[in-house]
């Protein structure tokens, strides 16, 4: 399919399906706003725990945290996302005042608006933080922001997190959570929102230990997608030029998916220094620094981030798992089955038989009990209902039939394959599980 294409069905079948819908839809929406249906609430949950049993259940070094969405404004200060550093370049049209991102227009060689070919003006910085306001007076002493990025919540938090769990470095810190961007042009479906969640982790180490974490934390996070079924060959990593780079990283890398409008970031790996940590020591006055336990030298911890969206990950799992089999006539959503929101879907073969339907939801509710999300469908001829769930990612059907009321055994058809086999009811979860477990 031409992948232009691609993510126009993408788009649709997100919506139709109850994956994604346009924020405020009924209004007429409101630009880089989704919202989260059934079916996505469900999938980006599994995204999400994903990559929160990564970080802190299988490694025994790294804290999760859940910092406030609104801190004091002196963070951002301290952060430096009040300056000119948190800024994207701007430029409006002067005929029907679209603005636009100087930066995509210069990397599109645009000089006129693409709205209407009007004039633009020169580019003027445009900063990203979303302002708000506590309390009963609006005035600059009750000037707030809702959090740009989750990062510094790890930050205010190091020394708490560092007591509270006798961490010793290296050690990391994690959170999922709330950012929220003042986006000049949010873009490619929920690529670039204004209102976004965050998956980051913060590992703190010695200076001199840096290079080697930075290797580890690249080989890490690309493993992670790989694991969960992205083709390798759609990925890649990105090192930053010099002119790009943040003026306190020693260094960033940027793990790339080839999505359908072309290859984009999906995580940034960054070796930050001691840039934020001295930050917030300076502008809070608590002292951030550690001591060697060898040499009795003082030093900021260097941090190495691992920097993805949640939003971008669930977009791109969506975008690699699309798929039409053109042989079948069918639209099949090949998620791997820990991302997929139904693990199995069951059906009486007929539902104008009472004893299918009777068998179907006692095996449908016990499938339930052991803790699998297992969609109910009896609509519809058998293949209509295994072509709707193919669409939505669902790895596996379960059908009863008249051989089940003899034997006990239904019929289990993989999403992939379309191949089936007989399995024994009260054996279902197992089956499963050991299945996910893979």
């Amino acid at each position: 399919m031409a992948e232009e294409n691609k993510m126009e069905k993408i788009v649709s079948l997100a919506k139709r399906r109850g994956f994604i819908f346009p924020g405020s839809e009924i209004y007429g929406g409101l630009s880089g706003i989704y919202d989260y249906g059934p079916l996505g609430v469900e999938f980006k949950n599994n995204v999400k725990q994903s990559w929160r049993e990564e970080m802190f259940r299988r490694k025994d070094d790294i804290f999760e945290l859940d910092s406030s969405i609104l801190m004091q404004r002196q963070v951002w200060e301290a952060s430096g996302h009040t300056s000119a550093g948190f800024t994207d370049p701007l430029r409006e049209c002067k005929k029907c005042h679209h603005r636009y991102r100087a930066d995509h227009l210069e990397e599109e060689g645009v000089e006129k608006c693409p709205n209407c070919g009007g004039e633009l003006t020169e580019p003027k910085k445009f900063n990203l933080l979303v302002e708000t306001h506590l309390g009963p007076v609006k005035d600059d002493s009750s000037l707030t922001y809702l959090r740009g990025e989750t990062t510094q919540g790890i930050y205010v938090n190091y020394k708490n997190v560092k007591i509270a769990m006798a961490a010793e470095i290296p050690f990391g810190i994690g959170q999922i959570g709330k950012a929220f961007r003042n986006e000049i042009t949010p873009s490619h479906f929920t690529y670039r929102m204004r209102e976004f969640e965050q998956m980051e982790q913060q590992y703190f180490v010695k200076p001199a230990e840096a290079d080697i974490f930075f290797t580890y934390w690249k080989n890490e996070r690309i493993r992670w997608y790989t694991d969960l079924g992205v083709k390798k060959e759609r990925l890649r990593f990105r090192p930053h030029a010099k002119d790009e780079l943040a003026h306190y990283a020693k260094g960033a890398e940027d793990i790339e998916y080839e999505f359908p409008f072309g290859w984009h970031e999906v995580e940034g790996i960054h070796n930050r220094g001691d840039w934020d940590l001295s930050r917030h020591s300076k502008f809070s006055g608590e002292d951030l620094s550690e001591v060697d336990g060898k040499t009795g030298e003082k030093f900021y911890p260097y941090i190495i981030e691992t920097s993805a969206g949640a939003d971008r990950a669930a977009l791109m799992f969506l975008a690699d798992a699309y798929s039409e089999d053109k042989d079948n006539k069918r639209v099949v959503l090949k998620l791997h089955p820990k991302l997929a929101p139904y693990k199995a879907a069951v059906f009486p073969l007929l539902r104008n038989r009472p004893e299918l339907v009777k068998k179907a939801r006692v095996i449908f509710t016990d499938l339930k009990k052991t803790g699998l999300n297992v969609a109910w469908d009896d609509r519809g001829n058998i293949g209509k209902r295994y072509y709707a769930q193919d669409e939505i990612g669902t790895p596996w059907c379960v059908t009863v039939d008249h051989q089940t009321l003899e034997d006990d055994t239904v019929t289990v058809r993989d999403r992939d394959t379309m191949k089936q086999e007989r399995v024994a009811a009260a054996e279902l979860g197992l089956y499963f599980n050991s299945k996910l477990n893979v």
